[in-house]
C-alpha cells in the first residue's frame, strides 16, 4: 500500500515524464489485475471478486426464527461474512424485531470469527452503538450514503466503507468518498444494471487517480480481508 501511495503522489505532479509514466503503469496495473473486486452484488459476473455472505436482510426481520438464526450459525463457517444485515428506519419492519435480529446476527459473526457487510438506512448512529459492543474480523457498510463527518467516525474505527451508483447522485457521499482513507474503501453495483467498471470510471475522477491504481488498491483490501 505504501508503494501505491507513492505512485498517486507521483502521478499527482504536473511533469509530462511522469505522465508517461502514468500511462506504462496504468496499463500494466490493468494486464496485472484481471479480475476486479464489486464486493457487493446481485448478479455477480465473470472477472469480478466478491464476497460470500449469508444474513438475515432487516426488511425480512419480521419472519425470522430462532431456527434461521440458528441455521445461519450452523454454516456460517461456509462464508466469507454475515451480511447483508443492519437496521432500516426508512422501512415498515418493526425497530424493535430488526435490532434483535441484527444482534443475533453480530453475535453469530463474532463467534465464528466473520466480518459483517451492513445495510444501514436512516440508522447510522444505531448501526455504530451496536457494533461496538462486538469484535469484528472487518465490517463493510455497503452502499454507504452519508455525511462526511459519519464517514470519519466509521474511518476511526478501521470499517470499510462500499460506494455504490447511488454515491454520484448525492453531493454530501461524494464528499465522503473524496476524503475517506483509500485503504478502506470498496466499490460495488448492488442491485443495479450499472456496469461495475463505471463506478470505478466515476470514482477515480473524483479521488483523481487513475482507474487501474484504484482498481489494484481495492484488490489489495480484498486480499487483506479474506487472506
Amino acid at each position: 500500500m505504501f508503494i501505491v501511495k507513492k505512485l498517486i503522489d507521483i502521478f499527482a505532479r504536473e511533469d509530462t515524464t511522469f505522465f508517461s509514466f502514468l500511462s506504462i503503469f496504468s496499463h500494466f496495473f490493468c494486464y496485472f489485475c484481471n479480475m476486479i473486486v464489486n464486493i457487493h452484488t446481485h448478479s455477480p459476473k465473470k472477472g469480478e471478486l466478491t464476497l460470500s455472505t449469508i444474513g438475515i436482510h432487516p426488511y425480512d426481520a419480521e419472519g425470522a426464527s430462532t431456527d434461521s438464526i440458528f441455521a445461519i450459525e450452523r454454516v456460517a463457517d461456509h462464508y466469507d461474512a454475515i451480511g447483508e444485515i443492519g437496521l432500516d428506519y426508512a422501512c415498515g419492519v418493526d425497530r424493535d424485531k430488526q435490532l434483535l435480529v441484527f444482534q443475533a446476527q453480530l453475535e453469530i459473526a463474532q463467534r465464528a470469527g466473520k466480518g459483517v457487510v451492513l445495510h444501514a438506512v436512516r440508522a447510522f448512529e444505531k448501526v455504530m452503538e451496536c457494533l461496538k459492543n462486538y469484535s469484528l474480523k472487518f465490517v463493510i457498510f455497503h452502499g454507504f450514503i452519508g455525511s462526511t463527518e459519519q464517514a470519519a467516525r466509521a474511518a476511526e474505527r478501521g470499517y470499510y466503507l462500499s460506494f455504490g451508483h447511488r454515491t454520484f447522485h448525492s453531493p454530501k457521499s461524494i464528499e465522503a468518498l473524496k476524503n475517506y482513507p483509500t485503504e478502506l474503501l470498496f466499490f460495488e453495483t448492488d442491485e443495479s444494471d450499472v456496469n461495475i467498471d463505471q463506478i470505478y470510471s466515476q470514482a477515480a475522477g473524483i479521488l483523481g487517480i487513475p482507474e487501474a491504481i484504484l482498481q489494484y488498491i481495492t484488490n489489495e483490501n480484498f486480499t487483506k480481508i479474506c487472506g
